[in-house]
């Protein structure tokens, strides 16, 4: 860990560097290092090793080797991970993130460019200005840096022309200012001989403007740690050694703190006084914006992992609904409906992203029509929280602004947002509370309400074991309804189509329809395919416990196949019909249903049986 800069430390400045693969951004730093004298002797003996081992400059020093730890990027020769490393000039100290080129790779490109201040964009003299090296400028625009080197590498293969540098230069310039990049410096070099890394190369003597070093040196950047800021503090873990304590353990973010001063923690909106700072080392009488601190109030208030306490004057917003940028990373891409988790600083909460307004086409910067984002893509969606989070907008707050987005299953990071501002429609619709309620109507009805689920491929016989038991509750004097994939396809979901995003928002429409017939107080039958194991988790969890039965029914594909009532799979064979579950689209089969039927053992009328009874057992009926 980099200690905070004392008053007569030079100050800290983090860079990253990206650009297209094999543009030398692992040579360029290794070459920043050694020209700066910043090696010992046994880091250069092993250099030498390295290079002679696994280099690629047939024996010379690969200074790419001092970043490229992974054996992986040795064999390849390639940047996987982001790579930190931690140098000192007399000027200034750095903290340098060299981060992958490869498109696959974006999410480790964005984690660099994450907490850095300036960026320096490479890229190859004899390939230009790439599709990847715009994909990073537009990323390094939106994650909030201003400041941009364009490091022009490997002049040396195109003779150090003067010509082809100014045609670059003028080409980025243009691209950035779009994207209001102002505040561009282009720098012409050949990193692996050392021209203008860190004194100007006799190569170019057409070129007078700084060095790579000397921009790092000198180069401005905006500080987030202004004391007048209002304070914010991130509370990370709270803290209660014994029944005699109870502190706050988090990260001061923006401001300064101090014993007495009004606070109002948030989401929740109380109020309390700051009693105590403590650290290991004793009690402060401040702290200041990076500090890491245990917050002591005056008074008993519900503070949990995720609360943000703020200046009681100058509160930050609430809300649960968002518009935000999305960079997508998984190579599943993002499904409109589906439900995800979302990392809001401390906190992870569920989340679920609307259809995109648009996605970001990086060579063009047009906005073009999205339905979903893909993997490495770039779009704008509404998003919405299970629960209202304090957030300011990310121009504002990096720490505040932004969000990852997790795979629920996997906890794989799927995507990074960030926030541009609160829908307002959070803020103004609220419950309207009713004397009649669920209990009312389920009373009036005599029995409890409930959602049967069936789930299992087409030609399952789900639709048939559905109406069977309807059939039954119904003469029984129970008050039903069924919801059938095929007869919604023909009104609320006939706009949908069989893509993976349209499966999911099918589901995500019936979950809430079911949702609302429970609390009408019906039993209520749901029969779909619904292929995925998150959408029916989804549907579940809109539901009281005891509410949600899942009924898998259990048929395998050649069985299914050979009844086909209605020639799909056949269509699908033929490769008339895309999209078609069991075929050419997965079905992820329950993992633990509330009841399993087996269609090679069971009639329908058995089926509809043991269904009626699982439903008796759980007090239903």
């Amino acid at each position: 860990m980099v200690p905070r800069c004392g008053a007569d430390e030079p100050d800290l400045l983090r860079f990253l560097t990206c650009g297209s693969v094999d543009d030398g951004k692992s040579t360029l730093i290794g070459r920043l290092l050694y020209e700066s004298k910043l090696l010992h002797a046994d880091q250069l003996a092993a250099l030498e090793a390295d290079s002679k081992r696994h280099g690629t400059r047939a024996g010379e020093l690969d200074f790419a080797l001092l970043v490229d730890g992974l054996a992986a990027e040795r064999e390849q020769g390639i940047t996987i991970d982001v790579a930190y490393r931690f140098f000192a000039t007399e000027r200034r100290r750095y903290i340098v993130a060299d981060t992958p080129g490869h498109e696959q790779y974006t999410r480790n490109m964005v984690t660099g460019a994450s907490t850095a201040d300036v960026a320096v964009i490479l890229l190859d003299a004899g390939k230009g200005v790439l599709t990847q090296t715009r994909r990073h400028t537009h990323l390094v625009s939106l994650l909030g840096i201003r400041r941009v080197v364009l490091a022009v590498n490997k002049l040396d293969l195109v003779g150090y022309s003067r010509a082809v540098f100014e045609s670059i230069s003028a080409e980025f310039r243009g691209f950035a200012g779009e994207l209001g990049l102002d505040e561009v410096t282009c720098v012409p070099m050949s990193a692996v001989h050392g021209c203008n890394v860190v004194a100007l190369g006799e190569e170019t003597p057409w070129y007078q403007g700084p060095t790579l070093l000397e921009w790092l040196e000198s180069v401005q950047v905006e500080r987030h740690d202004d004391p007048a800021a209002p304070a914010r503090f991130l509370v990370q873990w709270v803290n209660r050694p014994d029944p005699g304590f109870r502190g706050f353990a988090g990260r001061l973010l923006h401001g300064v703190l101090r014993p007495g001063d009004q606070v109002r923690t948030l989401p929740g909106g109380r109020e309390s006084t700051v009693a105590r700072i403590v650290t290991m080392d004793g009690d402060l009488a401040e702290a200041e914006a990076g500090a890491s601190v245990t917050v002591v109030l005056a008074d008993e208030i519900d503070v949990s992992r995720g609360a943000v306490l703020v200046a009681a004057d100058a509160c930050t917003q609430v809300s649960d609904a968002f518009q935000a940028h999305l960079v997508w990373f998984d190579e599943q891409e993002m499904l409109p409906g589906r439900q995800y988790l979302a990392k809001f600083g401390a906190q992870t909460l569920g989340l679920t992203v609307d259809r995109p307004k648009y996605r970001v086409d990086v060579d063009s910067l047009a906005r073009l029509p999205a339905r979903t984002l893909g993997p490495g893509e770039v779009g704008v969606a509404n998003v919405h929280t299970a629960a209202p989070v304090p957030f300011e907008q990310y121009r504002d707050s990096r720490d505040l602004g932004s969000f990852l987005v997790l795979d629920r299953l996997t906890s794989n990071t799927a995507g990074a947002g960030m926030v541009d501002f609160a829908l307002r429609r959070s803020a103004n619709v609220r419950w309207q509370r009713l004397t009649v309620d669920k209990a009312a109507r389920a009373e009036g009805n005599g029995h409890r309400p409930c959602v049967v689920w069936f789930t299992g491929l087409s030609a399952a016989g789900k639709s048939t074991i559905a109406d069977l038991v309807e059939s039954a509750l119904h003469s029984d004097g129970r008050r039903t309804y069924v919801l059938d994939g095929d007869n919604v396809r023909h009104g609320l979901n006939k706009d949908l189509g069989f893509t993976d995003a349209d499966r999911v928002e099918n589901i995500r429409r019936i979950a809430e329809v079911a949702a609302l017939m429970v609390d009408a107080g019906l039993i209520v039958l749901v029969s779909f395919i619904s292929p995925f194991r998150a959408e029916r988790a989804m549907a579940r969890e809109l539901l009281a416990p005891g509410e949600f039965c899942e009924v898998y029914v259990d048929t395998p594909l050649e069985v299914a196949e050979r009844r086909d009532p209605k020639g799909l799979y056949a269509k699908a064979r033929r490769g008339e019909l895309a999209n078609f579950t069991g075929i050419d689209s997965p079905y992820e089969p329950p993992e633990d249903p509330e009841l399993r039927l087996d269609t090679t053992a069971l009639t329908p009328e058995l089926a509809a049986g043991a269904v009626l009874e699982k439903l008796a057992a759980m007090g239903v009926i």
